[in-house]
């Protein structure tokens, strides 16, 4: 399983500073890896990079194009209580999140919510009552529900 990782997540951002104080609203931190075309944030065990859309199109080879509202991918946070989801669900709108869809119980049994960043890149939080967290607020589906997160 050793290659079954994301390590580093690269949104397009119309705006570099604007979506960096956003996210370091949420708690991700800024590092100085970066430079004037992209921002690298650190998370927990995870990066997150912020790079200019018309230049991640290019990296990429693509044409820059108007973003849709929906894209077919979300970014997920899961959270240890219905609490800290509403808790992150209102830091993100404050820092300039859309609310896309209000925390609420739903139909699988948990608890969850979407958020739109400045961008358009669609979150959503949740508290999943079968997703056990770690410690350290990872989710490990391969261990036994029987043993210790």
């Amino acid at each position: 399983m050793k290659d079954a990782r994301v390590t580093l997540i690269t949104l397009g951002a119309s705006d570099l500073e604007r979506s960096a104080a956003f996210y370091e609203a949420l708690g991700w931190v800024r590092t100085e890896a970066g430079n004037e075309s992209v921002v690298f944030l650190q998370g927990e065990g995870i990066v997150l990079s912020l790079f200019g859309l018309a230049d991640l199109a290019a990296d990429a080879g693509l044409r820059a194009e108007a973003l849709p509202a929906f894209r077919g991918v979300t970014l997920a946070i899961n959270l240890p209580s219905e609490t800290e989801t509403d808790r992150l669900f209102e830091a993100a709108v404050k820092a300039g999140a859309n609310p896309v869809k209000p925390p609420e119980t739903v139909f699988w049994g948990g608890y969850s919510g979407y958020f739109a960043d400045p961008d358009g890149h669609l979150w959503e939080l949740a508290y999943n009552p079968f997703f056990p967290l770690s410690e350290s607020g990872h989710i490990d589906l391969t261990k036994s529900s029987e043993e210790p997160a």
